[in-house]
Protein backbone atom coordinates (compact mmCIF):
# COMPACT_ATOMS: atom_id res chain seq x y z
CA UNK A 1 0.00 0.00 0.00
CA UNK A 2 2.78 2.40 0.92
CA UNK A 3 4.60 1.72 -2.34
CA UNK A 4 1.37 2.31 -4.29
CA UNK A 5 0.76 5.61 -2.47
CA UNK A 6 4.33 6.72 -3.13
CA UNK A 7 3.97 5.85 -6.81
CA UNK A 8 0.75 7.87 -7.01
CA UNK A 9 2.45 10.84 -5.34
CA UNK A 10 5.43 10.55 -7.67
CA UNK A 11 3.20 10.38 -10.74
CA UNK A 12 1.12 13.36 -9.63
CA UNK A 13 4.28 15.35 -8.85
CA UNK A 14 5.72 14.57 -12.26
CA UNK A 15 2.45 15.57 -13.97
CA UNK A 16 2.31 18.86 -12.07
CA UNK A 17 5.90 19.62 -13.00
CA UNK A 18 5.31 18.75 -16.66
CA UNK A 19 2.25 21.01 -16.82
CA UNK A 20 4.00 23.79 -14.89
CA UNK A 21 7.17 23.68 -16.96
CA UNK A 22 5.13 23.44 -20.16
CA UNK A 23 3.10 26.51 -19.23
CA UNK A 24 6.22 28.46 -18.25
CA UNK A 25 7.93 27.37 -21.48
CA UNK A 26 5.01 28.56 -23.63
CA UNK A 27 4.89 31.84 -21.70
CA UNK A 28 8.65 32.34 -22.08
CA UNK A 29 8.41 31.60 -25.80
CA UNK A 30 5.59 34.14 -26.19
CA UNK A 31 7.83 36.74 -24.53
CA UNK A 32 10.77 35.79 -26.75
CA UNK A 33 8.93 35.92 -30.08
CA UNK A 34 8.59 39.74 -30.20
CA UNK A 35 12.37 40.11 -29.78
CA UNK A 36 12.97 37.59 -32.56
CA UNK A 37 10.49 39.50 -34.74
CA UNK A 38 12.29 42.81 -34.09
CA UNK A 39 15.72 41.34 -34.89
CA UNK A 40 14.43 39.58 -38.00
CA UNK A 41 12.67 42.69 -39.29
CA UNK A 42 15.76 44.81 -38.72
CA UNK A 43 17.65 42.54 -41.15
CA UNK A 44 14.86 42.53 -43.73
CA UNK A 45 14.67 44.76 -46.77
CA UNK A 46 12.01 47.45 -46.83
CA UNK A 47 10.45 45.94 -49.96
CA UNK A 48 10.03 42.54 -48.25
CA UNK A 49 8.36 44.16 -45.25
CA UNK A 50 5.98 46.15 -47.45
CA UNK A 51 5.14 43.13 -49.62
CA UNK A 52 4.97 40.35 -47.00
CA UNK A 53 4.77 42.14 -43.65
CA UNK A 54 6.86 41.32 -40.61
CA UNK A 55 8.05 37.73 -40.20
CA UNK A 56 10.17 35.65 -37.83
CA UNK A 57 12.73 35.08 -40.59
CA UNK A 58 13.92 37.70 -43.10
CA UNK A 59 12.36 37.26 -46.53
CA UNK A 60 15.14 39.29 -48.11
CA UNK A 61 18.22 39.68 -45.92
CA UNK A 62 19.53 43.23 -45.81
CA UNK A 63 21.77 45.30 -43.53
CA UNK A 64 20.80 48.60 -45.14
CA UNK A 65 18.96 49.82 -42.03
CA UNK A 66 22.04 49.30 -39.84
CA UNK A 67 24.23 50.97 -42.46
CA UNK A 68 22.09 54.10 -42.19
CA UNK A 69 21.96 54.03 -38.38
CA UNK A 70 25.75 53.60 -38.19
CA UNK A 71 26.42 55.93 -41.07
CA UNK A 72 28.44 58.08 -38.68
CA UNK A 73 29.93 55.65 -36.12
CA UNK A 74 31.54 58.47 -34.14
CA UNK A 75 28.15 60.00 -33.32
CA UNK A 76 26.71 56.62 -32.34
CA UNK A 77 29.64 55.81 -30.05
CA UNK A 78 29.51 59.32 -28.58
CA UNK A 79 25.78 58.96 -27.90
CA UNK A 80 26.40 55.60 -26.23
CA UNK A 81 29.10 57.12 -24.02
CA UNK A 82 26.88 60.06 -23.02
CA UNK A 83 23.93 57.81 -22.22
CA UNK A 84 26.11 55.32 -20.36
CA UNK A 85 27.71 58.07 -18.29
CA UNK A 86 24.37 59.67 -17.39
CA UNK A 87 22.90 56.26 -16.56
CA UNK A 88 25.77 55.16 -14.31
CA UNK A 89 26.11 58.46 -12.44
CA UNK A 90 22.36 59.03 -12.19
CA UNK A 91 21.65 55.49 -11.01
CA UNK A 92 24.38 55.56 -8.34
CA UNK A 93 23.47 58.99 -6.96
CA UNK A 94 19.72 58.53 -7.31
CA UNK A 95 19.79 55.11 -5.68
CA UNK A 96 21.73 56.46 -2.71
CA UNK A 97 19.37 59.43 -2.26
CA UNK A 98 16.22 57.32 -2.64
CA UNK A 99 17.51 54.70 -0.19
CA UNK A 100 18.51 57.31 2.37
CA UNK A 101 15.20 59.17 2.02
CA UNK A 102 13.11 56.01 2.31
CA UNK A 103 15.04 54.86 5.37
CA UNK A 104 14.73 58.25 7.09
CA UNK A 105 10.99 58.49 6.47
CA UNK A 106 10.27 55.15 8.16
CA UNK A 107 12.26 56.00 11.30
CA UNK A 108 9.87 56.41 14.24
CA UNK A 109 12.16 58.98 15.87
CA UNK A 110 12.12 61.27 12.83
CA UNK A 111 9.88 64.17 13.88
CA UNK A 112 8.66 65.42 10.48
CA UNK A 113 8.37 62.08 8.68
CA UNK A 114 4.57 62.29 8.15
CA UNK A 115 4.65 65.84 6.77
CA UNK A 116 7.50 65.10 4.39
CA UNK A 117 5.84 61.83 3.33
CA UNK A 118 2.64 63.73 2.54
CA UNK A 119 4.60 66.30 0.54
CA UNK A 120 6.27 63.54 -1.51
CA UNK A 121 2.96 61.76 -2.07
CA UNK A 122 1.28 65.06 -3.04
CA UNK A 123 3.65 65.46 -5.98
CA UNK A 124 2.31 62.23 -7.48
CA UNK A 125 -1.15 63.83 -7.77
CA UNK A 126 -0.30 67.38 -8.86
CA UNK A 127 2.60 68.99 -10.67
CA UNK A 128 3.53 72.48 -11.76
CA UNK A 129 3.38 71.60 -15.45
CA UNK A 130 5.80 71.87 -18.33
CA UNK A 131 6.24 75.66 -18.46
CA UNK A 132 7.34 76.11 -14.80
CA UNK A 133 9.61 73.07 -15.16
CA UNK A 134 11.23 74.50 -18.28
CA UNK A 135 11.69 77.91 -16.67
CA UNK A 136 13.20 76.31 -13.57
CA UNK A 137 15.80 74.41 -15.57
CA UNK A 138 16.68 77.16 -18.06
CA UNK A 139 16.12 80.48 -16.24
CA UNK A 140 16.82 79.70 -12.58
CA UNK A 141 19.28 76.80 -12.74
CA UNK A 142 20.78 77.89 -16.09
CA UNK A 143 21.22 74.33 -17.29
CA UNK A 144 20.36 74.85 -20.94
CA UNK A 145 22.66 72.69 -23.11
CA UNK A 146 23.97 71.02 -19.98
CA UNK A 147 23.82 67.29 -19.30
CA UNK A 148 22.76 68.08 -15.72
CA UNK A 149 19.38 69.09 -17.15
CA UNK A 150 18.91 65.43 -18.06
CA UNK A 151 20.57 64.03 -14.94
CA UNK A 152 18.95 66.01 -12.10
CA UNK A 153 15.19 65.46 -12.82
CA UNK A 154 15.60 61.68 -12.68
CA UNK A 155 17.39 61.47 -9.34
CA UNK A 156 14.22 61.36 -7.22
CA UNK A 157 10.95 59.56 -7.84
CA UNK A 158 8.06 59.63 -5.32
CA UNK A 159 7.05 56.10 -6.30
CA UNK A 160 10.55 54.73 -5.67
CA UNK A 161 10.85 56.57 -2.35
CA UNK A 162 7.54 55.09 -1.18
CA UNK A 163 8.71 51.65 -2.34
CA UNK A 164 11.99 51.98 -0.42
CA UNK A 165 10.17 53.25 2.67
CA UNK A 166 7.84 50.25 2.65
CA UNK A 167 10.76 47.89 2.15
CA UNK A 168 12.90 49.23 5.00
CA UNK A 169 9.89 48.97 7.32
CA UNK A 170 10.20 45.19 7.11
CA UNK A 171 13.71 45.28 8.61
CA UNK A 172 13.40 44.48 12.34
CA UNK A 173 13.84 47.52 14.54
CA UNK A 174 15.86 45.41 17.00
CA UNK A 175 18.76 45.34 14.55
CA UNK A 176 19.21 49.11 14.54
CA UNK A 177 18.64 49.28 18.30
CA UNK A 178 21.39 46.74 18.95
CA UNK A 179 23.73 48.69 16.66
CA UNK A 180 23.01 51.88 18.59
CA UNK A 181 23.81 50.12 21.86
CA UNK A 182 27.14 49.10 20.34
CA UNK A 183 27.85 52.78 19.63
CA UNK A 184 27.03 53.00 15.89
CA UNK A 185 25.69 56.30 14.56
CA UNK A 186 22.72 56.72 12.23
CA UNK A 187 24.83 57.07 9.08
CA UNK A 188 26.95 54.07 10.04
CA UNK A 189 23.80 52.01 10.62
CA UNK A 190 22.49 53.07 7.23
CA UNK A 191 25.71 52.24 5.36
CA UNK A 192 26.76 49.05 7.14
CA UNK A 193 23.41 47.47 8.08
CA UNK A 194 20.47 48.89 6.13
CA UNK A 195 22.06 48.99 2.68
CA UNK A 196 23.48 45.42 2.76
CA UNK A 197 20.12 44.08 3.98
CA UNK A 198 18.24 46.01 1.29
CA UNK A 199 19.98 44.43 -1.69
CA UNK A 200 16.77 43.15 -3.38
CA UNK A 201 15.09 46.56 -3.07
CA UNK A 202 18.22 48.37 -4.21
CA UNK A 203 18.51 46.10 -7.26
CA UNK A 204 14.88 46.64 -8.21
CA UNK A 205 14.91 50.40 -7.65
CA UNK A 206 18.30 50.71 -9.33
CA UNK A 207 16.95 48.91 -12.39
CA UNK A 208 13.97 51.30 -12.56
CA UNK A 209 16.26 54.34 -12.31
CA UNK A 210 18.73 52.96 -14.86
CA UNK A 211 15.96 52.17 -17.37
CA UNK A 212 14.53 55.65 -16.86
CA UNK A 213 17.88 57.25 -17.72
CA UNK A 214 18.63 54.84 -20.55
CA UNK A 215 15.26 55.45 -22.25
CA UNK A 216 15.22 59.20 -21.55
CA UNK A 217 14.78 61.44 -24.57
CA UNK A 218 12.12 64.02 -23.70
CA UNK A 219 14.22 66.18 -21.36
CA UNK A 220 17.10 65.84 -23.79
CA UNK A 221 14.90 67.18 -26.56
CA UNK A 222 13.79 70.10 -24.36
CA UNK A 223 17.10 71.21 -22.90
CA UNK A 224 19.84 70.02 -25.30
CA UNK A 225 20.02 71.96 -28.54
CA UNK A 226 20.78 70.34 -31.92
CA UNK A 227 24.09 72.22 -31.95
CA UNK A 228 25.49 69.81 -29.35
CA UNK A 229 27.59 67.19 -31.09
CA UNK A 230 26.83 64.31 -28.71
CA UNK A 231 23.36 63.83 -27.31
CA UNK A 232 21.78 60.86 -25.48
CA UNK A 233 21.29 57.70 -27.51
CA UNK A 234 17.49 57.69 -27.51
CA UNK A 235 17.31 61.26 -28.83
CA UNK A 236 19.92 60.45 -31.47
CA UNK A 237 17.92 57.43 -32.67
CA UNK A 238 14.69 59.44 -32.53
CA UNK A 239 16.27 62.05 -34.83
CA UNK A 240 17.41 59.28 -37.20
CA UNK A 241 13.84 57.94 -37.48
CA UNK A 242 12.41 61.45 -37.88
CA UNK A 243 14.87 62.21 -40.66
CA UNK A 244 14.02 58.95 -42.44
CA UNK A 245 10.30 59.73 -42.16
CA UNK A 246 10.87 63.18 -43.62
CA UNK A 247 12.93 61.74 -46.48
CA UNK A 248 10.21 59.18 -47.26
CA UNK A 249 7.51 61.85 -47.34
CA UNK A 250 9.67 64.01 -49.57
CA UNK A 251 10.43 61.05 -51.82
CA UNK A 252 6.73 60.21 -52.11
CA UNK A 253 6.03 63.69 -53.48
CA UNK A 254 8.86 63.20 -55.97
CA UNK A 255 7.51 59.84 -57.24
CA UNK A 256 10.35 57.91 -55.57
CA UNK A 257 9.35 54.35 -54.50
CA UNK A 258 8.84 54.23 -50.70
CA UNK A 259 10.76 50.96 -50.44
CA UNK A 260 13.93 52.89 -51.25
CA UNK A 261 13.72 54.49 -47.79
CA UNK A 262 13.95 51.70 -45.16
CA UNK A 263 11.79 53.38 -42.52
CA UNK A 264 10.19 50.26 -41.00
CA UNK A 265 13.40 48.24 -40.89
CA UNK A 266 15.17 51.28 -39.41
CA UNK A 267 12.64 51.41 -36.58
CA UNK A 268 13.46 47.80 -35.75
CA UNK A 269 17.21 48.41 -36.08
CA UNK A 270 17.07 51.36 -33.68
CA UNK A 271 15.09 49.21 -31.23
CA UNK A 272 17.85 46.60 -31.34
CA UNK A 273 20.56 49.23 -30.88
CA UNK A 274 18.70 50.82 -27.94
CA UNK A 275 17.63 47.68 -26.05
CA UNK A 276 20.59 45.38 -26.70
CA UNK A 277 22.75 46.52 -23.74
CA UNK A 278 19.77 46.45 -21.38
CA UNK A 279 18.91 42.87 -22.32
CA UNK A 280 22.53 41.82 -21.72
CA UNK A 281 22.65 43.59 -18.35
CA UNK A 282 19.31 42.38 -16.96
CA UNK A 283 20.30 38.75 -16.09
CA UNK A 284 23.00 40.03 -13.72
CA UNK A 285 20.40 41.97 -11.70
CA UNK A 286 17.56 39.46 -11.76
CA UNK A 287 19.08 37.15 -9.15
CA UNK A 288 18.76 39.83 -6.45
CA UNK A 289 14.98 40.07 -6.84
CA UNK A 290 14.37 36.85 -4.93
CA UNK A 291 16.96 37.31 -2.22
CA UNK A 292 15.79 37.40 1.42
CA UNK A 293 16.67 40.42 3.55
CA UNK A 294 16.56 39.34 7.18
CA UNK A 295 17.41 35.65 7.16
CA UNK A 296 19.41 35.01 10.29
CA UNK A 297 19.69 38.72 11.08
CA UNK A 298 17.92 38.56 14.46
CA UNK A 299 19.09 36.20 17.14
CA UNK A 300 16.46 34.04 18.75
Amino acid sequence: MENTARRNIDVSTIMVRIIGYGFIGVFALSCLLPFILIISSSFSSEKAIMDHGFSLWPKEFSTFAYEIVFQNPRLVIGSYIVTLGITIVGTAVGLFIVAMTGYALQRQDFLYRNKISFYIYFTTLFSGGLVPFYLLITQFLHLKDNYLAVLLPGLLSPFLIIMMKSFTKSIPHEITESAKIDGAGDFTIFLRIILPMSTPALATIGLFIALGYWNEWYNSMLFLSPNMEYRPLQLFLYNVITSADFIRNSAASSNVPPQDVPLESMKMATAVVATGPVILFYPFVQKYFITGITVGAVKG
